[in-house]
């Protein structure tokens, strides 16, 4: 009876790529809190959790989602294909990012964020040189008029609260913003234009319900809202930012995984 449980709920959505179902949705979330709960104390007496932090991770986020595309097109085979698709694709890029994060910390003092992003830049450069050699852009408009629009969007978000609000105006609370348009343009475009489907269950539900455009409007008032508890919270500082940073990786991670998949047509 556990096995049919485990291999219904968990195996199954992996190896046929069922998308996510409620079971393992909220275990993936609670097995995220308790990682980043135990990142958040290795790290929180070495660095700060600002911008340079979110500077630094960029390249490997592009990283986990370049080599989640290697996957896509076809170009590995089970059971190795398995550790190239969430969630142990981000334990596999988790594993290379951490050691290589507290060495820069170690070696470089201040400055670590500089040294740590050129790990990723090269690595993310070589997967993307080799998905461009290997497979024909079909979508060439995807991720430019994805990045565009949640730039537009992220201005937009900026001007506004830093008229209304402006604690919520400032750069971290505006990348997660943009994090999470990028996602939302991707998803409507996809799904609206291109036949994709929504893996994740509450987004699933929501399209059926309403089309795909109803991903932008939920995208704005759940993460302005979000980003309003952040930042009228009096907790501390560093908690706060390391809070958003999560947040960026869950939005900017499958936004670029989706605008280079939808690119290649894969």
């Amino acid at each position: 009876m556990l096995w049919d449980f485990v291999k219904k709920y968990y195996i199954d959505s992996i190896v046929y790529k069922q998308g996510y179902n409620p079971v393992n949705t909220m275990t993936w979330a609670v097995i995220l809190v308790l990682a980043a709960i135990l990142i958040y104390k290795v790290l929180r007496k070495k660095i700060d959790f600002d911008e340079k932090f979110i500077v630094g991770n960029v390249p490997f986020i592009l990283l986990g989602s370049s080599v989640r595309v290697v996957e896509d097109a076809g170009f590995l085979q089970p059971p190795l294909s398995y550790f190239f698709m969430t969630p142990l694709i981000y334990v596999m890029i988790f594993c290379i990012a951490f050691p290589t994060l507290l060495l820069s910390i170690r070696l470089r003092g201040e400055k670590y964020w500089l040294h740590y992003s050129i790990p990723g830049l090269a690595l993310s450069g070589v997967v993307l040189a080799i998905l461009f050699a290997k497979l024909e852009v079909v979508n060439a408009w995807i991720l430019p008029t994805s990045l565009l629009l949640a730039a537009a969007f992220s201005a937009a978000y900026k001007f506004i609260t830093s008229k209304l609000y402006r604690p919520m105006s400032n750069s971290l609370s505006c990348f997660v913003f943009f994090s999470h348009m990028v996602d939302g343009w991707a998803t409507f475009f996809g799904v609206t234009f291109l036949g994709y489907w929504e893996l994740h269950v509450l987004p699933r539900f929501l399209i059926s319900a309403f089309g795909p455009w109803i991903m932008i409007p939920t995208k704005v008032f759940v993460f302005a809202a979000i980003l309003y508890v952040l930042d009228s919270s009096k907790d501390d500082e560093k908690l706060i930012n390391f809070v958003k940073f999560v947040l960026v990786v869950l939005g900017l991670a499958p936004g670029l995984r989706d605008s280079l998949r939808m690119t290649f047509q894969v």
